[in-house]
Order: structure tokens, then sequence, then C-alpha cells
């Protein structure tokens, strides 16, 4: 994907956030995007106004019917599917130590937004992106998959759960089609807007001294969509935070 004007990229999520950043810079390089959200409509309207050749789709990935459907309307709307980038998810702020607050109605929720629903986009989109002849999965996971850490253990465990569906998918589904994915660790965005004293932390101990943006996170992914001999890979993006 060396050139990317005019292919089709999915992006979950992308209202706000790592999703908006990752639309926009794909959308720069001359890809038709459709800019995805389960609510903040008005913001993903919004965001698909301002980027030329997109779209925005209303759809829960967590559910299978709509997982489905984002799918199809998608072909349908833009001529097919190039890549799929699955940014959606979920999290509940849990201290680790705190077991009981962990419920199992808040692990179920955080794995049927988080794994379940990239799986079954991924499956309602692989013939599309088969048929792409270079299509490309992206699962944006977190550091939190890779090190004990993260706002909870089931987030950590969920995202754990994705960078090996990355790799197992990458080995099946090829050659037609690449998947990977990018761990970020801590992102300026506005659902950690006010984790101040992580930020405060990840400032302090992170090799380059900051949080991540969106925008770090965009260039990635468009690294990841260029680079045709990469496959089952799992990108640490975090400020070098894993080092410490």
């Amino acid at each position: 994907m060396a050139d990317l004007a005019g292919k089709v990229a999915l992006v979950t999520g992308s209202s706000s956030g790592i999703g908006a950043g990752v639309a926009r810079r794909l959308a720069a390089e001359g890809m038709r995007v459709v800019v995805n959200s389960v609510r903040s409509v008005d913001e993903g309207e919004s965001l698909a106004a301002e980027l030329e050749g997109a779209t925005y789709l209303q759809a829960d990935v967590a559910d299978q019917a709509q997982a489905v459907d984002l799918v199809q309307r998608t072909v349908d709307r833009m001529g097919g599917l190039d890549v799929l980038v699955n940014n959606a998810g979920t999290t509940v702020r849990i201290p680790h130590a705190d077991l009981e607050a962990a419920s199992p109605d808040i692990w179920r929720r955080i794995f049927d937004v988080n794994v379940i629903g990239t799986w079954q986009l991924t499956v309602a989109a692989m013939p599309h992106l088969k048929a792409s002849g270079d299509g490309s999965v992206i699962n944006v996971t977190s550091l939190a998959g890779v090190r004990p850490t993260g706002s909870s253990i089931p987030y950590a465990a969920s995202k754990a759960a994705l960078n090996h569906l990355t790799r197992l998918l990458a080995a099946v589904v090829g050659p037609e089609v690449r998947v990977n994915a990018v761990a970020p660790g801590l992102i300026s965005t506005p659902w950690t807007a006010d984790w101040d004293d992580t930020h405060a932390a990840v400032q302090a101990m992170a090799p380059l001294r900051r949080s991540g943006e969106p925008d770090d996170m965009a260039e990635v992914v468009l690294a990841l969509l260029r680079s045709r001999y990469t496959t089952g890979e799992v990108w640490i993006s975090d400020g070098g935070m894993h080092l410490r």
C-alpha cells in the first residue's frame, strides 16, 4: 500500500481520540475513510464532513448484526474495503488490587467490545479485504496488553487477547491480507483527560517525557499500512515507557 490514494478504510471508534487522528491522517493520504462510533454521532458526522471523500456510519461493533451491517454498508457506499482499523474499545478504571470491583459484568462488557467486537468485524470484513488484493487489518491494542499495567485488569487482559489475536489472524489470512497492531502507551484523548496522576507519572518516567498524542498513533498506523512485508507484528508506541 505504498500508494494509499483512493483506498477505502473503515476506522471504528473514530469520532474522537486515536480513531479521529487515524481517520484524519489516512484521509490526508487520499484514502476514503468511513468514520464510525456507537455514540457521539454529531462528532462523527462533523469529522466526516471535514474529510474529503469520507462518510459516517453509526454502529455498535459489540453487536454482531450491527458489525456485519457496518461492513456491508461500508462496501455498498464506498465500493469496497481495503483497510480495517479496529480502534473501538472501552474500559473501566479500577485499581488492580480491587478484585471485587472487577465484576463479571465488567469483564463481559469490556471483552464484548474490545475482543469479540474486533473479531466479528474482522470476520465480516475478511472477504472484502481479500478481494482488495492488498487488504490490511490494524488492531489498536495497548501497552497494557504487553506489561502488567493499564486502567483495569479486565482491560489489560482484553488487550493481551487482541495482541495474540493479531498474530493468530496474520498466520492464516496471508498472503492477501496483512494483520498488525499498534500498542499505545498513555495517549492524550478525551477519554484520559482527567487522568492527571497517570499523565504525570508518564512524564516523569518515560524516556520521551510526555504522553502520546493521537497523531503519534496515526503515524504508526500509516507506517504499518506501507510496510508490505510486515504482518503479525505488535508495534509498541509508548514514548519508551515499556523500558521502565
